[in-house]
């Protein structure tokens, strides 16, 4: 089942100074994990940015041990073991610099769907659920497959709605795959097997849900996809990591917004106004974005513009009148039209980009939507 380059290329993963990004240049340097291994270590060395230090496990019977173990272990959960350096990985996540060399993998799925990651708060409101309904509602027609983290929270209940409405979806764990955390996710977890989906992880057997592991679970998460989507998150919370590595591989990014005093929409707010992430004003629009097809004319949105329209304030009015008449306007020229200064505009424009009906640029340049 398993190959010699499998066998060395978990023994090399599994040296302890012997990252992602250094695989790949060993092996891209020495031509295999097989042949590095048996290389001699002043040569290897040699190769830029690695140095002595980092290759002094390797060849040793330690981790060569632990890597027959693991194809036995792998072998016998029926687990596949995809290979960066024999093109194994997805078209997408190849494309990060820090992708996996080694990724472990349960079930399958096809890789013709078209992937959007969706992550967020573990303390998920009736707002965002609602939101992560609709979405799949509205693509379930489509030829999409979701990715999250299968923890609680956002990340279940976008399995759970993808399965609902018939759409496969792939958990990417933060551990190996002997144990299953959250367990209370283990039935969760058999049935995206069962219906066409996969758990993967990049973890091998001995490695345990430790909270380091997670913030580099999401950079799989945001490389898996074109698109991440974050539905609820706080300050300072697990997804602004996924937000930080998707931006970092120039993947699309959207956040759902909400009200300023709504802990839980804090951190969508902070990174639409960094611009970090698109505001989501709509389902519809969103589905159209993500290129799944018209949205239903029946869909309502989230934020009726022509509702919200009558609901601004006569401040909120002014501001939004320029910036109709005058697109791509900076905060700058907005300050000298009105007279006012731009901190006290700040507040206005973020009031009015939570509502739907302004987009920030960059260079603090906006337009009217």
């Amino acid at each position: 089942m398993f190959s010699d380059e499998h066998l060395y290329s978990i023994a090399l993963r599994k040296c302890s100074n012997i990252g992602d990004i250094n695989f790949y240049k060993l092996v891209n340097s020495v031509g295999s994990a097989q042949e590095v291994w048996s290389f001699p270590k002043r040569e290897l060395a040699k190769i830029l940015g690695i140095g002595s230090r980092t290759v002094q496990e390797i060849g040793s019977s330690e981790p060569l041990y632990f890597a027959e173990e693991e194809l036995k272990f792998c072998e016998r959960h029926q687990i596949q073991i995809r290979l960066r350096h024999l093109g194994d990985l997805t078209a997408l996540l190849n494309e990060c610099e820090d992708a996996p060399a080694v990724l472990y993998q349960k079930g399958s799925f096809s890789e013709t769907r078209h992937p959007v990651s969706m992550v967020g708060t573990r303390n998920i409101t009736p707002y965002g659920k609602q939101f992560v309904h609709d979405f799949f509602e509205e693509v379930n027609r489509s030829k999409a497959i979701s990715v999250s983290g299968l923890a609680l929270g956002v990340d279940t209940e976008v399995h759970e709605q993808s399965l609902q409405h018939e759409i496969p979806t792939i958990a990417v764990l933060a551990h190996g795959f002997h144990t299953l955390y959250p367990s209370r996710n283990r039935k969760l977890a058999d049935r995206i097997l069962e219906s066409g989906g996969a758990l993967i992880s990049e973890f091998n057997s001995s490695q345990k849900p430790d909270r380091e592991n997670f913030i580099q679970r999401n950079r799989i998460v945001a490389g898996f996809s074109e698109a991440t989507i974050v539905v609820e998150t706080a300050f300072g919370g697990g997804s602004i990591s996924t937000v930080t590595f998707a931006n970092l591989y120039n993947r699309e990014v959207y956040a759902l917004p909400g009200k300023i005093t709504d802990k839980y929409s804090q951190g969508c707010n902070l990174v639409i106004v960094q611009n970090k992430a698109r505001i989501i004003s709509t389902v519809s629009e969103l589905v159209d974005e993500l290129g799944f097809g018209s949205a239903s004319d029946h869909m309502e949105t989230l934020f009726p513009r022509a509702e919200m329209r009558k609901q601004i304030s006569e401040d909120q009015k002014i501001i939004y009148d320029i910036i109709c008449k005058s697109p791509n306007i900076s905060l700058d020229e907005i300050a000298h039209i009105t007279s006012v200064s731009s901190h006290k505009i700040l507040p206005v424009l973020l009031e009015l980009e939570l509502s739907g009906l302004l987009k920030s640029l960059s260079g603090r340049q906006y337009i009217a939507i």
